[in-house]
């Protein structure tokens, strides 16, 4: 027709206005909490506690307004909390496996029909979790509860479990720790943060319908993280796990030291996570997924974008078209605007370009902005601020681009963009980091197993690997609960080496090296220390007196080979390990003879210990191969992979108890999964340990990977600690040391696996080294695990 003018799909699309925003109702959460008259309590023994002449919290919404206020518990309610979650945990362990899945179900159901409160009431505290997620994640750990005994047999329920999560914690990650707990038997004292406190206590009272026993399940609330050391401090909590910001992890694992009480941490808010996009990827899905996962999704990480320059321009300018139109962020105070304009003037003092949304306003809102060419050194890059910041950086080859993705300290995820799938599983090995999402953005599921690589976390949440930190081996009894002790930290382990006198032995006992980079060696300090028979007897030689140069020696030489070993392949590792086997048996008599002279054992249980451990080697081998991972019941379109990986370095302080037996249960369960390993022996039986290092200097392992340094314990203990490299540690020792490694071992973050020999009087614990349990629990505590999803559609 003439004079009519044709519009494009596009014109049509950008002229259309969108319709009028839904009115987000609120009433039904209001109705709840107006019963509760805005005072929620305290929720112990399966009600609701409203002890008076208490302190209280106040939780205020977006707009400034009342949500409603929260009780700060005392020690009185710490006692009858704990009093009531240990008969909770009698009733509840006690229940079979069916009835537990059934209760778990139930609560599924009843979640389903109240949805729309917990919706709400999430909405009114900023706690961005829908009933659905949590009633997939109901679902899957009640199937885990029903096939606990069938799957996962032979390991038992550690007893009262506490649970402890940071203010800005999300509430999927509160429940993430709650729900495998109670799964596996367990009661659960929970201390929210305080935004996720309301929806806790719904959660609570709703558990109370689907019929789980009194106690099993409770929530203190409080003013701050003391009150989280205050509930550990009972002797009858069992374990205590924590999800939040580093600085509150770091408060209650120095809080917590010298209890002997097993602390994990996981790290899940702010950290930095990088984003990479290869110019193999689909540019437009990726520049839509990147706006989608920095700006408008609910932040508790910071993100780095990783563009490579082949394909930086198109980003650019797809970038420019889809923030055009992207509304201001709110800024939490105007404390974080100042931290946001220091760091966007830093950023394009050393040369970054903005790309921003619209115009700075005044006030606590700020526009998404893009900073084109950060440094990797920028304090927005290393330190970001709180704000809708997103640093640009740029890469050449695949090798840089990894290099980029782990610049960061910590490990907790990352998103890869590459239509080259061996491109993105390669890439998706290499970085360390605990979930890798392929073409896709941040998707989160109870099956998925994450651990917090670097310095984002001690354990592993999720999937099936996620339930053995609730767990423990049937053959392993319960540790007694320890008091900690006046410890100077800075003077531990820094006693004077002792004198050696020389006397008539001169020139008639041997003198034993220590064996560091595959060799037999000196301590770099050059002083000995004495080795006896048992009991402080008859003189049996002289051994190194290593210390903290010898400990960065083998650090050294250990991080040179440890990622080979970890890439070769798992019969690689078990033929090598088989050697170490046959050079062990080669030796068998004077390895027995070492553990007789010194233990004091007779010759004939000496060569049993050196028969076991030739087995023990050889299982380890057979082990190498066996390792669990593949493939996962994602709900979604595509395919979910868990993959076992190396810690990386591992330091064992090496038990008294059968000294050759538990060197070669440990050093095997390191070198099967891929790891390098500085042993320290026995400080009391060291015998049998210098002896071992012959069968070293003839195996064919790579040098370096097995380093053991003698010398007294506490130095050495200390120098495994403040080494910022060593990743785990495996200690066997005194109170002293455990209580110094839970304190020290948090910048950073190390895993910890801590047992101490003796008791306030002086009397040895047990551990039975011969029981095959023994192989899946230090394998569990030899690896991190990943998650990689790669969607199909």
């Amino acid at each position: 027709m003439a004079g009519a003018t044709i519009k494009t799909v596009h014109a049509i699309f950008q002229s259309m206005e969108y319709g009028p925003a839904a009115t987000c109702s609120t009433a039904t959460a209001q109705a709840w909490l107006d019963n509760h008259s805005r005072s929620l309590g305290l929720f112990i023994d399966g009600k609701f506690v409203h002890p008076s002449d208490r302190q209280t919290r106040s939780l205020m919404d977006s707009k400034g307004g009342l949500v409603c206020s929260t009780v700060c518990a005392t020690q009185a309610d710490i006692s009858y909390c704990v009093t009531s979650a240990i008969k909770g945990f009698e009733a509840w362990s006690g229940l079979s496996c069916y009835q537990r899945s059934q209760m778990l179900q139930r609560l599924a159901s009843a979640l389903g029909q109240h949805g729309r409160s917990f919706s709400e009431l999430c909405d009114l505290c900023r706690v961005s979790c829908s009933s659905a997620t949590l009633v997939r994640m109901l679902q899957y750990y009640s199937s885990w509860a029903q096939l606990r005994d069938t799957l996962i047999a032979n390991w038992m329920p550690l007893g009262v479990v506490l649970v402890v999560v940071s203010d800005d914690c999300s509430l999927y990650s509160l429940m993430l720790k709650v729900l495998p707990a109670l799964a596996m038997g367990n009661s659960v004292i929970l201390v929210p943060g305080q935004s996720t406190a309301p929806a806790a206590l719904l959660l609570a009272q709703l558990f109370v319908g689907a019929r789980l026993p009194a106690g099993a399940l409770s929530v203190l609330t409080g003013s701050d993280m003391s009150m989280a050391a205050d509930v550990a401090q009972n002797a009858s909590i069992s374990y205590v796990t924590y999800s939040g910001s580093k600085e509150d992890g770091v408060k209650l694992c120095k809080a917590t030291a010298g209890m002997g009480v097993p602390v994990s941490v996981t790290q899940n808010i702010g950290t930095t996570c990088p984003i990479i996009i290869f110019e193999s990827a689909d540019i437009n899905s990726a520049v839509d997924d990147v706006l989608e996962t920095a700006f408008k999704k609910n932040k508790e990480v910071h993100w780095v974008l990783c563009v490579q320059e082949s394909v930086l321009d198109s980003v650019m300018a797809r970038l420019r078209l889809r923030m055009a139109g992207l509304k201001c962020v709110a800024l939490p105070s105007d404390g974080a605007r100042v931290l946001v304009d220091t760091a966007v003037q830093d950023a394009q003092n050393k040369g970054a370009m903005l790309l921003q949304s619209c115009a700075v306003p005044s006030g606590t809102r700020y526009p998404p902005t893009v900073l084109c060419g950060a440094a990797p050194s920028s304090p927005c890059v290393v330190t970001p601020s709180p704000g809708p910041l997103l640093p640009l950086m740029t890469f050449r080859s695949n090798t840089e681009a990894v290099t980029l993705g782990n610049h960061s300290p910590h490990g907790q995820a990352a998103c890869v963009w590459t239509e080259d799938l061996t491109l993105a599983l390669e890439t998706s090995k290499s970085l360390s980091v605990g979930s890798v999402w392929v073409n896709s953005h941040p998707l989160s599921d109870p099956c998925l197993p994450v651990s917090g690589h670097k310095d984002s976390g001690t354990c592993t949440d999720g999937g099936q690997e996620g339930l053995y930190q609730f767990l423990r081996p049937s053959s392993t009894c319960v540790l007694p609960r320890a008091t900690p002790v006046a410890l100077d930290y800075a003077k531990f382990g820094t006693d004077a080496t002792p004198f050696i006198i020389p006397d008539e032995t001169v020139g008639t006992v041997k003198s034993f090296a220590q064996f560091i980079a595959g060799k037999a060696c000196k301590s770099e300090c050059g002083a000995s220390v004495v080795v006896r028979s048992q009991g402080g007897g008859s003189v049996l030689g002289y051994c190194p007196d290593g210390g903290q140069k010898d400990v960065r020696n083998a650090v050294e030489a250990a991080i040179k080979v440890q990622p080979g070993w970890m890439k070769k392949c798992p019969s690689a590792r078990a033929q090598s390990i088989q050697s170490l086997a046959k050079g062990l048996e080669g030796k068998r008599q004077d390895i027995a003879k070492a553990i007789s002279s010194q233990t004091g054992i007779p010759m004939e249980e000496a060569e049993v210990e050196v028969e076991l451990s030739i087995a023990r080697l050889r299982d380890w081998a057979a082990y190498c191969d066996k390792v669990h991972g593949g493939t996962l019941p994602v709900p979604q379109s595509g395919s979910g992979l868990s993959v076992p990986e190396a810690l990386g370095v591992v330091g064992v302080v090496l038990p008294d108890k059968h000294p050759l037996l538990s060197m070669a249960t440990l050093l095997g369960a390191a070198l099967a999964s891929g790891n390098a390993i500085i042993a320290v022996p026995s400080q009391e039986y060291p015998l049998p340990a210098l002896a071992f290092i012959q069968v070293l200097l003839s195996s064919d392992l790579p040098a370096g990977l097995v380093n053991i340094i003698t010398g007294r314990r506490d130095k050495l203990t200390k120098a495994l600690a403040n080494h910022s490299v060593i990743k785990a540690i495996w200690y066997w020792g005194n109170s002293e040391g455990c209580q110094y490694l839970q304190y020290t071992c948090t910048k950073p973050l190390k895993t910890l696996h801590l047992f101490c020999q003796t008791d306030k009087d002086g009397n040895h614990g047990s551990r039975d080294w011969t029981h095959a349990s023994v192989l899946e629990e230090m394998w569990r505590n030899a690896v991190q695990w990943k998650s990689v999803w790669i969607p199909t559609a």
